[in-house]
Parts: C-alpha cells; structure tokens; sequence
C-alpha cells in the first residue's frame, strides 16, 4: 500500500484524462488490478479466446448538460463505448447499459434518452444485451449517469499496437476539432454559441472499418475524447517510445471555436471530441488511407497533420510563427463533466 499524505483527496482533474488521471491510474489501480489485458491502458482489451479473439472497453458518462447541440448522455454513452472498441481495429457487437438515476427526475428526460440510446445503436450496429438500473436519494445524484461496457471482435490480420509505430509514419485525423467541448460548454452556460457549434458526437466504427479493411498499414488509432488531441498524441508517444513532430498549420479547428475558445482561455488542442480519431499510417499508404478516410461521411475532412519520429516521448507542434511548441498531458480539468 501506498501511505498517501493526510488530506490528499480525488480532484476534478483526476478525470479529466491528462497528467492526474494517468497518476490515479498508475499509482491506485495497477498497483491492486494486476492483468496483462489492462497493462497496456489502451482504449479496450484485447483478449484471446478459444473461439477468437475479443476485444472489452467500459466507460462512464456524467456529461452536464443531460442534452446538448448536436447530442446526450445516452448518444453519448452508446457512441463513447463503440468508438473505444472502433479504435482498438474490433467490430463492436454488444453492450451492457448501467443508469444510476437520481430521484425526482423526470420519467419523460429518462425516456428520451433511451430512445437516443436505441437510435444510436441502430446507427452503430450494436445491441444492448444487459444491463441494470440503480436509484438514488434526491440529492446524493446529479441526476443521471450511464456506464457502458462493450464487446467486440477482432478481424484476422487486425494487429494496432505501439509496437508497430516507426519513423516516417503519417498521422491522420479525421476532420476539426474542439466541437463537442465547445457545444457543451456553450449549452452549460447558455452561451450565444450554442446554435454555431455542434457536437461532433457519432459511431466511428463504419469509417474505422472501411480503413482498416483497405490499408493493412494502420498501426494505431486513438478517439480523441477527454485530453483532446494533444493528450491523445502525447500518450501513444510515451507508450511507443517515439517522437510526433505536429503541423499547427494543418490542424482543423473551425473559426468560431478557435475564437470561443481563445475568449474563454482554452485550447482547442485539448478539447473533447467525440467522433475523431486520429490514425498513424505506413507513409506509403498515407494517400490511400486519406482517400478512404474523405469517402466517408465522417471523414469529408480528414486531414495528414505530423509524422512519427525516432525519439523518446515528446510530441513538438512547429507553429504557424516557425516556432516549435512542446505538447504534455492535459494537466488540470478546463471544462469538467464533457462525456
């Protein structure tokens, strides 16, 4: 056991998925939950089973607004789990569904966010096969949390890993970047942004998919939630021990949330999205991997951003201005409770 200094309690930063959220895990939950599956922290286990290999992801979901532009809690809850098991290359088949519901709240808010769930899982592909329901005293809850498990399978030949990224790889992200941070925000606050930026919430296992089925020469994805994408990069570069050399000038942001964000003392960068993902690519097929990625609806905008360098973890962003900017973890929670 670890003797932890009297008074350290969990902070709101110790969720928000950067620099405390890896401690909390490192020091707490690997320390008691020793599995090979888990040691890799990757986005979902991959297991291997008599009649194939599995792939299993669990996540919980206290986003405040219950509804937003763009989505819900329960899109969000459905759309979060299948894009974990998405990004690990398995096709996601089932989910469990847990609600702990806070007495007092309205049976008609419950009901609109089953049917966002069930319009969600049409859209994925999936089913809800079990699940469970909890209710608490008026007070003790803010009003509703959902936790999803899922479970998929993993295609012959589907092999993502750290192991595979070397020098020269191209990295591709999807399409801009910030918008579901920014329209929680803007509902959260009734912020005139609100009817500008839309939550780019959705199931990315149809554009995974059609990637990985035409390009043997993915070595990773990543969905780009909380920690945004400088997080998400920072993290595959200290697990795979290389460098990322970004290119700010290539990354997709729009107008109005590069400008909400700068007023608001945010950066985009670090941002949720929840229906990116980046994908670092073999430089040969890096033209065939983007043209995969644009026919896809969800990739209309996909974009090469920065390459894979030999190195030990750091990820460099060379600025418009010719500089060259070090990116960490996400350190401190800038917009808590966004998934």
């Amino acid at each position: 056991m670890i003797n932890h200094p009297d008074g350290q309690v969990i902070l709101l930063a110790h969720g928000d998925g950067g620099a405390l959220s890896r401690e909390l895990v490192e020091q707490v939950f690997l320390r008691h939950f020793k599995s090979e599956p888990l040691l890799p922290l990757a986005d979902a286990a991959l297991l291997d089973d008599s009649g194939g290999r599995l792939a299993l992801t669990t996540d919980s979901f206290v986003v405040d607004p219950l509804f937003f532009n763009g989505g819900d809690i329960g899109k969000l809850a459905v759309c979060g789990t299948v894009n974990d098991l998405a990004v690990s290359g398995a096709v996601p088949r089932y989910l469990a569904a847990s609600f702990m519901i806070e007495e007092g709240l309205p049976l008609a808010t419950l009901e609109r966010v089953a049917a966002s769930m069930a319009a969600a899982c049409a859209e994925a592909g999936v089913q809800v096969a079990a699940g469970d329901t909890k209710v608490v005293q008026r007070g003790h809850l803010d009003k509703l949390f959902i936790t999803t498990t899922g479970v998929g399978w993993l295609p012959a030949g589907v092999e993502p890993g750290y192991h595979r990224l070397a020098a020269g790889d191209v990295v591709l992200i999807n399409g801009f970047l910030g918008d579901h941070g920014l329209a929680v925000l803007s509902r959260r606050h009734g912020l005139e942004l609100d009817g500008q930026i839309v939550s780019d919430c959705a199931p990315l296992n149809g554009i995974t998919g059609a990637l990985l089925a035409r390009c043997p020469g993915v070595k990773i994805m990543r969905d780009l939630t909380r920690g945004g994408l400088a997080t998400a990069v920072k993290e595959i570069a200290l697990a795979a021990g290389v460098d990322f050399r970004l290119e700010e000038e290539a990354l997709p942001v729009r107008d109005v949330v590069r400008g909400a964000a700068e007023m608001l003392g945010l950066d985009p960068l670090y941002l949720a999205n929840e229906g990116k993902f980046l994908a670092v690519v073999d430089a040969k097929e890096a033209q065939t991997a983007l043209d995969v990625l644009r026919e896809h609806p969800l990739g209309r905008r996909t974009c090469a951003i920065g390459r894979v360098e030999a190195g030990r973890g750091n990820v460099y962003l060379q600025t418009v201005m010719g500089g060259t900017r070090l990116l960490d973890l996400l350190a401190g929670e800038p917009l808590p409770r966004i998934c």
